[in-house]
Parts: structure tokens; C-alpha cells; sequence
């Protein structure tokens, strides 16, 4: 978010969570995807042959869990999978559960704007999301926020949801969009693959800004929220729920201050 102007601008009065996602084409055959937010901040590299995924590595610059930075190695799964504009094709290919949620969407980013370069869908070599959600547990549940996602600079979506019941005003479709239980597939039925990116960018945040305002840090290990994620991701894997530790401390607050989001830049905050 360093130095992009948005249209309109962020509110950096609200109290809202923000994520920052930049996907950069860095040479010919290689695309590197930055995602960063109050709990996460992961870098994902994408090699390809123009055709298929030829490596995909991560380098972890912070993490919620002792056990996420090895969640990378799950990534190699990818290789061999053929470039695809759908983000959603990325789990046809491999299993996005045993792998970290964040790093596997960083992957997914760098897949489809390598296809997208090619066939020049993309025309800029750097695609960015900036989300800021207003909707999250800090709030009371009826009071909802405003979510909203800026592309390259521009505002392109804005709903107003409320916690637990979701969207609860915004323009077609999105009025008619699943909340629960299918909004990733909804989304590929229904929209163009660069439109169904972006909102399922918009509904990902939605879902990880309810981790704002949750003593997160007072939870020690990751075994004690199995009874709610079990599964969901490589850390809430029975095998490796137990030995994931909290990283006290690492949660960051951008509301105020979104210049410090710069989900490319590879070295620890102030």
C-alpha cells in the first residue's frame, strides 16, 4: 500500500482490518505474491514454463503459529499444475487444507496473473488488493461495517456486512451471493475469473477480520481451537495442531496507519 494512492481513499479514522495483497511479475517466467495483514505476512514465488507451474517457494515474515512457516514445503504440490485465470483452479489441483490458507492464496494469486501476463488480461506487470474491513468481533454483531476492496488503486467492491449473517446491502449480485457454504463457488459460476478474484479477496478478509478484537494471544497452542478449525489448514491438522505454538506479539494494527502494509518488502516492522 507504500506510496499507491487509492480512489477514494482509506478511512484511517475507523476501526477496521486491513490486508494488503501485491502480486508483481518480477522477470519473464517468474511471479512473486506478497500477502499481508494484522496476523499474517507471507511471500510466495511462482516460477512457470508459460505453460505449467515449474516451482513455487515461500518465505514467511510473520506468522500467527509456531507451525506455519513449514507449512511451505506444501506448496510443491502445485508444480506441474497449468497456468489457469481461475484462482479457484489452484484447489482442483492440490489440496488447499493441508496447506497454510494464506501462503496457498499467495500461490493462487501468482498462478492466475502469470496467466494472465500471457494472455494479456494483465497488461501492467503488478496487480494489488487492499482491503479494509469494517465488519469484525470487535464490533457488536448488528452494528457490521463497511468491506471494502480496492484493485490497482480503484475501488471495486463495497458491502456492508454484519457479523454472522453477512452481506446485508450491496449491488447485484453480490446481494444474492451465498454467505456460508459456498460463496467461492458461487463466485466462479457466476462471474468472470478476474471478477470472481476479487471477490473472493473481499470475502476472505471478511472472514479473517473477525479475528480483530479476539484475544488471540491468550491462546497458547493451536489444539485448543480444533473444536472450531479442525482441518481447515496445515497448522489445525491433527498431526501438527499440538506442537503449534502461539507467536505472542505478532499481531499488528494498520488501522490508522495502512503506509506500513508493504506486503513485498521482506524485513520486520518497527
Amino acid at each position: 500500500m507504500v506510496g499507491v494512492p487509492l480512489d477514494p481513499p482509506l478511512d484511517t479514522t475507523a476501526d477496521v482490518y486491513r490486508r494488503s495483497i501485491i502480486v508483481r511479475e518480477l522477470e519473464p517466467g517468474v511471479v512473486q505474491c506478497g500477502l499481508e495483514d494484522d496476523f499474517h505476512h507471507f511471500i510466495v514465488t511462482v516460477r512457470h514454463s508459460y505453460e505449467r507451474v515449474l516451482e513455487v517457494t515461500m518465505h514467511a515474515e510473520r506468522w500467527p503459529w509456531s507451525t506455519c512457516p513449514a507449512a511451505g514445503a506444501q506448496l510443491a504440490t502445485l508444480a506441474a499444475m497449468p497456468l489457469s485465470p481461475r484462482f479457484t483452479d489452484a484447489a482442483r489441483w492440490s489440496d488447499p487444507a493441508k496447506a497454510c490458507t494464506h501462503q496457498f492464496d499467495a500461490a493462487a494469486h501468482a498462478i492466475t496473473h502469470a496467466a494472465g501476463r500471457l494472455t494479456g488480461k494483465r497488461p501492467l506487470p503488478e496487480r494489488r488488493y487492499d482491503c479494509e474491513i469494517g465488519a469484525h468481533m470487535g464490533r457488536p454483531i448488528d452494528e457490521g461495517g463497511r468491506n471494502r476492496l480496492w484493485v490497482d488503486g480503484e475501488l471495486a467492491l463495497e458491502w456492508h456486512v454484519v457479523a454472522g449473517r453477512g452481506i446485508v446491502d450491496a449491488p447485484p449480485p453480490f446481494d444474492a451471493a451465498p454467505w456460508k457454504g459456498g460463496f467461492m463457488r458461487w463466485a466462479d459460476q457466476t462471474l468472470d475469473p478476474d471478477a470472481a478474484e476479487q471477490a473472493i479477496v473481499l470475502r476472505r478478509a471478511c472472514d479473517i477480520g473477525m479475528g480483530r478484537g479476539m484475544p488471540l494471544d491468550d491462546i497458547p497452542v493451536a489444539s485448543d481451537l480444533m473444536g472450531q478449525m479442525a482441518g481447515v489448514c496445515y497448522t489445525m491438522q491433527p498431526e501438527h495442531a499440538p506442537h503449534g505454538r502461539r507467536n505472542v506479539g505478532n499481531i499488528f494494527d494498520f488501522a490508522a496507519e495502512p503506509g506500513r502494509l508493504d506486503a513485498l518488502r521482506a524485513q520486520p516492522h518497527d
